[in-house]
C-alpha cells in the first residue's frame, strides 16, 4: 500500500520511513510517517495499533533521509509524521506527533 523504506542503525534498531495517502479528502498530497522501533516487524505494528490496518512495507525505495532519522530518535515517542514532498522537493514543514494526524473519537459518557 505505501511507498518507504527502513534504515537499520548500529545499536541494532530501525527506522521505518512510509509514504501514505492523505487521510484527508481535500488534501493533495499524501504524508510521510516515521517509526523508531526495535525492528521492522514491530515499525509496523506501531501504526496498526494506531488503527492503520493496511500498511505494509515492500522493498526499500524510499529510505529515511539523514534528517528524517535524526528527527524521528530526538521524539519521545519515535512516532512523527509530515506531509509528504510533492515530487521530491524537500518539506519545510515541521514534524507533527503520530497523535496530531491520528485523532480518534471521544469517548461518549
Amino acid at each position: 500500500m505505501a511507498a518507504g523504506g527502513f534504515c537499520k542503525l548500529p545499536n541494532g534498531t530501525v527506522v521505518v520511513a512510509l509514504n501514505l495517502p492523505s487521510p484527508a479528502a481535500d488534501a493533495p498530497a499524501g504524508v510521510r510517517v516515521l517509526v523508531h522501533a526495535q525492528n521492522r516487524a514491530r515499525a509496523l505494528t506501531r501504526l496498526r495499533n494506531l488503527g492503520l490496518r493496511a500498511v505494509y512495507l515492500r522493498g526499500n525505495t524510499a529510505p529515511p533521509t539523514p534528517d528524517e532519522i535524526t528527527a524521528v530518535l530526538h521524539h519521545p515517542d519515535g512516532l512523527i509524521w509530515r506531509t509528504a514532498p510533492a515530487g521530491g522537493v524537500l518539506s519545510l514543514e515541521l514534524w507533527h506527533p503520530i497523535r496530531a494526524l491520528i485523532k480518534r473519537p471521544a469517548a461518549s459518557a
